[in-house]
């Protein structure tokens, strides 16, 4: 990042749509899953708009002047989620009790490839942490591929604080991803 970042929050998913379905292929395909139904444009705007239409659901876009650099995405975890029911091994129900003021998902976030490693300085975090700045959950939980580059990305995440807890396959064509949780939320 050489210039000033500036984020943007909304919870108008529409506002934002074609850009962050513009950004996940452009990225996904750097790294080669747009071949993979489950990263498949159309599948990952059905996804996002799940996500979007419950209640919360917020995404902050950051800015170097007027080129996106990347985005985050995330939805408090409602009394009725389903996000614990495809954990391989079931977690305690006191752990996986849920309000909607509980935890935070965060569903999605991704750095444009100019804006990633060293000479991005900490753009991914910086969105992370813009997001987390304004909420009131306890809690932020997450998934990720742990097999994903080489576990590096998993890795990245337990080094801003969260803890893998366990591990679960949300869709049947998604990879098992590992559960993450960082607690408390700051």
């Amino acid at each position: 990042m050489n210039g000033t970042v500036t984020y943007r929050r909304t919870s108008d998913v529409e506002s934002v749509r074609e850009l962050i379905v513009g950004i996940h292929v452009e990225v996904r395909g750097e790294f080669g899953l747009m071949g993979d139904p489950f990263y498949a444009p159309e599948r990952f705007s059905d996804r996002l708009t799940t996500y979007a239409s419950r209640p919360g659901w917020e995404a902050v876009v950051g800015y170097e002047g007027d080129e996106p650099i990347g985005y985050v995405f995330a939805v408090p975890l409602g009394a009725d989620t389903g996000w614990w029911k495809s954990e391989k091994e079931p977690l305690p129900a006191e752990y996986t009790a849920e309000d909607g003021r509980r935890t935070l998902a965060l569903n999605e976030i991704l750095v444009r490839q100019q804006w990633r490693g060293a000479h991005g300085k900490g753009a991914a975090r910086a969105l992370h942490e813009e997001l987390l700045r304004e909420r009131q959950e306890e809690r932020v939980t997450l998934l990720v591929n742990p097999l994903r580059s080489d576990g590096r990305l998993k890795a990245v995440y337990e080094a801003w604080g969260y803890k893998q807890v366990g591990s679960q396959q949300p869709f049947a064509d998604s990879p098992v991803f590992a559960s993450m949780m960082r607690d408390p939320l700051r």
